[in-house]
């Protein structure tokens, strides 16, 4: 067995962060000594982590951005756990399990991954030129989706060595059984009839999320005679616009903002279709947590949804930012026969591509056999680099 550090930025409500987590007690639950450490002191899913056996939580309390003194509280964890591996996530936590491993003399191997599909302003993209080095010198860089590896690898951020891994759900926990009662008593508690077509968008709603998008759509449908409604589940610095944008356009009772859920699966259970109108995203959790409850999935040509979504099978695709096809491809969906035949077929293809097991297995494979490889193979790590 493996004693692993999983490093995050913070635990901050966010796919990256719970991804973290689930390799985190996954792993743990196989046996391996798992240790989770996180930069800045954002505990909102610290509840979400389950280690066992001699396994370790941390946060480092980091005050700035380069925090000397978080900085030198991992290098003397590093120096203290000498694990086998190093798991970072995202860009910010690789920046740091760098500087410590280096500063600690740790020979273990760094795996790295990256859940972005763009640079959002200038100052990311000032940062990314120091991440950078950190990726050339991280053993595996591994990235959600082929259209993400694709685009990174053209602006020379990879690993030593890199490969693709899925997202995964627990198909157990997000099953077709969340359909039957608690889907019908959750709509009774949002005001809900069984004759509303629901969507809803699940994500901390910021601004490349583009939540405003999904209230645009509704209003559209809502003047073509249907009963649509948009359901939040997230919340974030965009609330706000979206609450303002339903006022505007004079349907603030067909727009609710559930907040964020610990528990997205009753929610999620209450709509009837998902929408992501992101202008960004990598390979989205919350796409793959809906097409487990069997809802089918419209979104933006972003990332890797061609990789999750066959359009008229499991969803629809539509152009990053053009409302009037975001409307049009979920109003594809209003009729129940569709939208109930393509929530099957999306449950059909998690079980086949995305399910949690099959993603903690692929990490697995990478971090057992680096540890069978001995210290000299901990130097260059091939195993670690192996997809």
């Amino acid at each position: 067995m493996a004693r692993l550090v999983f490093i995050t930025g913070s635990l901050v409500h966010g796919g990256a962060e719970r991804h973290s987590i689930t390799l985190t007690n996954r792993l743990g639950e196989r046996g391996h000594e798992c240790h989770a450490v996180y930069v800045k002191n954002d505990p909102s899913q610290l509840e979400r982590l389950r280690v066992k056996g001699q396994g370790t939580i941390r946060c480092l309390e980091a005050g700035s951005y380069l925090d000397r003194r978080a900085l030198a509280d991992l290098t003397a964890r590093l120096k203290s756990l000498a694990p086998d591996a190093i798991l970072a996530s995202n860009p910010y936590a690789l920046m740091y399990a760098t500087l410590a491993r280096q500063l600690s003399g740790v020979r273990a191997p760094i795996a790295v991954t990256f859940h972005s599909n763009r640079l959002l302003n200038a100052k990311e993209h000032v940062q990314m030129l120091y991440y950078r080095g950190c990726f050339w010198l991280a053993d595996l860089a591994v990235f959600v989706c082929e259209n993400q590896r694709r685009y990174w690898k053209s602006r020379g951020v990879l690993g030593r060595r890199n490969t693709v891994i899925h997202n995964g759900i627990d198909l157990a926990a997000f099953h077709g059984r969340w359909n039957g009662e608690p889907r019908s008593t959750m709509r009774s508690a949002l005001g809900y009839s069984e004759g509303d077509f629901v969507i809803a968008l699940s994500a901390v709603l910021r601004p490349e999320k583009n939540p405003v998008a999904l209230v645009d759509a509704v209003a559209l449908l809502r003047q073509r005679g249907l009963k649509a409604h948009a359901l939040f589940i997230g919340d974030g610095p965009m609330r706000p616009a979206v609450e303002a944008r339903a006022r505007e356009r004079g349907i603030e009772a067909a727009v609710k903002v559930a907040g964020a859920q610990l528990d997205v699966r009753p929610h999620l259970a209450a709509s009837d279709a998902l929408a992501l109108c992101s202008h960004t995203e990598a390979f989205s959790l919350a796409a793959i947590e809906a097409m487990g409850l069997h809802k089918p999935v419209v979104h933006s040509e972003v990332g890797g949804a061609a990789e999750m979504i066959r359009p008229g099978w499991n969803g629809y695709l539509y152009p990053a930012g053009d409302t009037a096809a975001l409307a049009q491809r979920l109003g594809q969906l209003a009729r129940r026969p569709s939208r109930l035949a393509m929530g099957n077929n999306a449950r059909r293809l998690a079980e086949l591509r995305f399910s949690e097991a099959r993603m903690v297995d692929r990490y697995e494979a990478l971090v057992v056999r680096s540890n069978h490889a001995g210290v000299e193979a901990a130097k260059t790590a091939p195993s670690m680099l192996s997809p």
